[in-house]
């Protein structure tokens, strides 16, 4: 099972639609406080439809908890301060993705947090500054999930 962390997410839609995207890979989401919404935000369960069950989301209160909580997991924190591409990096079972909030991207103290393994990027074209944060996450997820064999999918 993969890991999906969200830093401090601001925006409910995203993090609804990354509940979708854990309830259809089943991923784990974790939710690193303090979020920009409260969990029974509209605009959060709109965009995760019905989903919520089928969805296994964690909230943790800081980033130690979520990293303690993971110990032992590969932690792949994506940038756009690094060079390694998010295709390089062969992913194993329990791998950890680690996201930023919108529309900063992770902060010094999260890239340098003693748990992450390393640093990924998401190729762009030049002059972009990021993608959607569930685009990302989706995009890296699905490429940890494939080169795994898509496990559980049909």
């Amino acid at each position: 099972m993969l890991h999906v962390v969200f830093f401090e997410p601001r925006i409910p839609g995203n993090t609804g639609n990354a509940i979708r995207l854990a309830a259809a890979t089943g991923a784990t989401l974790h939710l690193v406080e303090p979020l920009g919404f409260v969990m029974d935000e509209p605009r959060l369960k709109r965009a995760g439809l019905d989903y919520h069950d089928l969805a296994h989301v964690v909230v943790h209160p800081d980033l130690d908890a979520a990293m303690a909580a993971l110990a032992g997991s590969r932690v792949f924190a994506f940038t756009t301060h690094t060079e390694q591409r998010y295709t390089d990096v062969e992913y194993r079972d329990g791998d950890v993705l680690m996201f930023g909030p919108e529309p900063t991207g992770l902060p010094p103290e999260a890239l340098e947090h003693p748990a992450v393994t390393g640093l990924l990027r998401i190729p762009m074209q030049p002059g972009r500054r990021s993608l959607n944060l569930t685009n990302a996450a989706s995009t890296a997820v699905y490429e940890a999930w494939r080169q795994l064999g898509f496990p559980g999918g049909i």
